[in-house]
């Protein structure tokens, strides 16, 4: 991906794919105006500590800002900043968090994003990439998840908030002719990664010699997807807008009506917990000890994603194994860490 001469806005560029994304982006010769409010939902060290690598590209300006609250700033910020393309990556993650502290969702994903899609609107974007994620197939049981499949059974509130971002991003798609892309990600795991998230609560714990907290008594599968595979799909799709002239009755992914579409982004090889957590103590060359619960309100048993829509589009498919990927995970958390 060398020589990417374009100059692309990330929200969340503090965040677990939003560093990796910048990071790919400035050594392909981009220019990346990252944007965050450095929240503080997980450790801000960590957000901090990704913003520092990014900063030591001179084509890297970091703007720390509310996209909710600082409406004015961040129009005039990226307007003057003139971009050809923006990921819209910041949301408040986390399913179930989203049972406790629902506000902060609809804020954060919802407000935020229709601020993100104004100011899209206003400067006449050439292509804007939105993060939704795998949550919103909900209760839906046929495997794999192809993006012909209704979406409408969200189990959490989280869910139903990327949900509600992709109707938004349809309807300004058809009313103000803006390009927008949704991209569905599935269980994105890496180094730098989020310390909510499953293989990072498991190495931590099983180094400390603490039990881990696997739910639905291990029954449970995810469509794993490398963080740098998600990232270099992304870059992939910024030069492809969906266009309405383009749409084919055999696209699956796009809108007959509106330059929208909707993707998969997984690595389509779903992995049972317990094998994951084999990978892990067999990198770690510990033994975990596993603590079986209920399944989670919100959760669901099993993700599956048929990324052949990407793959057509981009020429690309995210394949990194479980095993490279938790040993380039483990890799950094001991050198993070220094242990």
């Amino acid at each position: 991906m060398n020589n990417f001469e374009k100059k692309i806005v990330i929200t969340g560029s503090a965040g677990f794919i939003g560093f990796h994304l910048s990071k790919m982006l400035l050594e392909s010769g981009a220019e990346v105006l990252g944007i965050d409010c450095l929240s503080n939902y997980y450790d801000v060290n960590l957000k901090n500590a990704r913003t520092k690598i990014l900063k030591d590209f001179n084509s890297f300006k970091f703007l720390k800002l509310d996209l909710v609250n600082e409406v004015d700033t961040l129009n005039s910020e990226v307007e003057s900043f003139s971009p050809d393309g923006i990921f819209h990556l910041a949301a408040q993650a986390g399913v179930r968090h989203s049972i406790n502290v629902p506000e902060a969702y609809l804020s954060n994903n919802i407000v935020a994003t229709f601020n993100i899609l104004e100011l899209s609107r206003k400067i006449k974007i050439k292509h804007l990439i939105i993060a939704s994620t795998s949550s919103v197939y909900g209760a839906n049981t046929d495997m794999p998840f192809n993006e012909e499949q209704a979406t409408d059974t969200q189990l959490s509130f989280y869910a139903a908030t990327k949900k509600s971002c992709e109707s938004m991003g349809h309807a300004y798609a058809n009313i103000y002719n803006l390009p927008v892309t949704m991209c569905r990600f599935f269980t994105v795991y890496g180094p730098w990664g989020r310390p909510d998230m499953a293989l990072f609560k498991f190495t931590k714990n099983i180094i400390s010699g603490k039990p881990i907290e696997v739910y639905n008594h291990g029954e449970m599968s995810r469509d794993f997807t490398y963080v740098s595979d998600v990232a270099n799909s992304l870059i992939r799709l910024i030069n492809l807008p969906p266009s309405t002239q383009e749409f084919l009755k055999k696209d699956r992914t796009s809108s007959n009506v509106a330059p929208y579409r909707v993707l998969n982004v997984g690595n389509s090889q779903p992995t049972g917990l317990l094998s994951f957590i084999s990978a892990i103590e067999k990198e770690l060359d510990m033994k975990a000890k596993i603590e079986f619960l209920d399944i989670q309100p919100g959760d669901v048993p099993r993700t599956f994603a048929d990324a052949s829509a990407l793959f057509a589009l981009t020429g690309y498919k995210p394949d990194k194994s479980i095993e490279e990927g938790v040993k380039e995970f483990i890799n950094w958390y001991r050198e993070y860490y220094e242990i």
